[in-house]
């Protein structure tokens, strides 16, 4: 088929699905309301299903009274009865598919089921809804005359019984359909390779003969490939290898970091940033306008949505609200039930709606303090267990600390910025410097990977507080005593910062 005419019905099909999404911005709470039905029906005979009698269930109420709020600790032993070959548990057809994510308290790394439902229903048509939206809003779009420089995570195999792990991205390469690999570069062969230095030189093999029309994945990542892009090709920015690139869909960390490094690279006014919000356990939200800072919450693709509100979440008046109920500018955390068998699950995520008609949100962050500007998803749990090895490895002992991210900034790579205040120092600071960045890549398996070989995340930088630093500041800010605490992990540099200037 010549490629215009490819391109044209690709971008018809697509657009009648518009249509699709045009009755769930008419009638949210109806098709939310008869997806939580659906999902009761199809799990009332599995073991979880008979447990809190799913088939008596005919309204929302019953099921919230009726089904608790769960973690992934909670979560997680029904989760490893289905790794060792255990059906039907949660969910009623066959899963052998686990996202593999990032640790928590209790393990290194998650591992999230994903039905064929969650694969087709849910995955796989979002990525033609993204496609979707981009399109209507883009008319004279040639997305389709070129192809989707993808970006996605490596594979293993969980051995014992067949069932498989790895990145959710590798999961989708290794099931995508035959439309998504027609026009998608790499090939999935070099897309699932599992060295990251041999798979980046593959990519760019590959893809530089290519005509790209777009690039899709995470944002820290994409910067790696794409400086490498440059400097192997010799050329000052993009558009001298891809004439026709158009748009940019990206996900899984905050953009803002990383957008002034990007229009560098980029430097066309008409190109394109699209931003999705996808996890593990399901992909929520696609941008739906040109320029937009919010997203548009998908609410067909077999997930029904509720909300704790942040300001009384973890305590005993806390109650999850459907999305009828909900209000702008108030920060929630998320609860999920899905189609991969996740019964109202805290993902643990925070988001806010900008918008209840249509129901647009922003995501606000985590529901506990982290550092994922990498895609490291860096925990308090994971930092505090990882310096408590250290000091038991060195004889140090710790008083007070803080952590945030240094930013990439063109070639160079980013890091963790440590301030330590100690009551006992260690003797080789650098040698403490190195036994804290093994615990933190044996407790959490994605700064580990972020780690390899530094290609995205350097060395921590760790800064010897003097007495009393954390003391001083918050006695600066009138926060002495009472609930006040040192916040340990951030997103942003403004604590790390502060503190520096104060470590005098």
């Amino acid at each position: 088929m010549p490629i215009p005419l490819f391109n044209s019905i690709a971008s018809w099909l697509l657009k009648k699905r518009y249509h699709q999404i045009e009755l769930f911005l008419k009638y949210p709470a109806e098709v939310q309301e008869e997806v939580l039905e659906q999902l009761l029906e199809i799990a009332e005979d599995t073991e979880i299903g008979k447990m809190y009698d799913f088939e008596s269930i005919d309204n929302y109420t019953t099921f919230r009274q009726r089904v608790p709020i769960v973690s992934y600790e909670d979560f997680e032993p029904m989760i490893e009865r289905t790794r060792r070959g255990e059906q039907n548990i949660f969910w009623p057809t066959s899963i052998k598919w686990f996202a593999k994510s990032s640790g928590t308290t209790n393990a290194k790394s998650k591992f999230i089921p994903v039905s064929s439902e969650a694969l087709e229903d849910c995955h796989y048509n979002s990525g033609k809804d993204l496609l979707c939206l981009y399109l209507n809003n883009n008319e004279n779009s040639q997305l389709f005359t070129g192809k989707s420089l993808r970006l996605g995570g490596s594979k293993q195999l969980y051995e014992d019984n067949g069932s498989f792990f790895g990145d959710l991205s590798a999961i989708l390469i290794d099931n995508m359909p035959l439309w998504a690999e027609f026009s998608s570069t790499p090939s999935s062969k070099v897309s699932l390779m599992s060295e990251w230095e041999s798979k980046l030189k593959a990519i760019i093999t590959e893809s530089t003969e290519e005509n790209v029309t777009s690039l899709a994945g995470v944002p820290s990542w994409m910067l790696v490939l794409l400086n490498q892009v440059i400097e192997e090709t010799g050329k000052d920015h993009l558009f001298q290898v891809w004439d026709n690139l158009e748009v940019y869909f990206h996900g899984g960390v905050s953009f803002n970091p990383y957008k002034e490094q990007y229009h560098n690279l980029l430097p066309r006014k008409s190109f394109k940033y699209y931003e999705i919000y996808n996890a593990s356990e399901g992909f929520f939200a696609i941008q739906d306008r040109n320029n937009a800072n919010d997203l548009l919450l998908m609410l067909d693709y077999g997930i029904f949505y509720e909300f704790i509100p942040m300001d009384v979440y973890g305590t005993e008046e806390a109650q999850a609200i459907p999305l009828w109920e909900v209000k702008i500018k108030t920060n929630y955390a998320i609860i999920i039930t899905t189609n991969s068998g996740l019964w109202r699950y805290k993902i643990g995520d925070t988001i806010r709606f900008t918008s209840l008609s249509p129901y647009r949100i922003k995501v606000t962050g985590r529901t506990k303090h982290h550092i994922n500007v990498f895609g490291e998803e860096l925990i308090i749990e994971n930092a505090e267990e990882a310096l408590k090895s250290v000091c038991r490895k060195t004889g140090a002992e710790i008083k007070d600390y803080t952590a945030g991210p240094i930013f990439m900034a063109g070639k160079e790579k980013g890091a963790h910025e440590w301030i330590i205040e100690f009551r006992k120092p260690p003797e080789e600071l650098d040698y403490f410097i190195e036994v804290l960045d093994n615990a933190l890549k044996s407790l959490n398996s994605d700064y580990e990977a972020k780690r390899y070989n530094n290609i995205t995340l350097k060395m921590p930088l760790v800064h010897v507080a003097r007495e009393n630093l954390f003391y001083d500041w918050l006695k600066s800010k009138d926060k002495l005593g009472g609930q006040h605490k040192i916040p340990r992990l951030s997103n942003k540099r403004d604590y790390v910062e502060e503190l520096l200037l104060m470590n005098t």
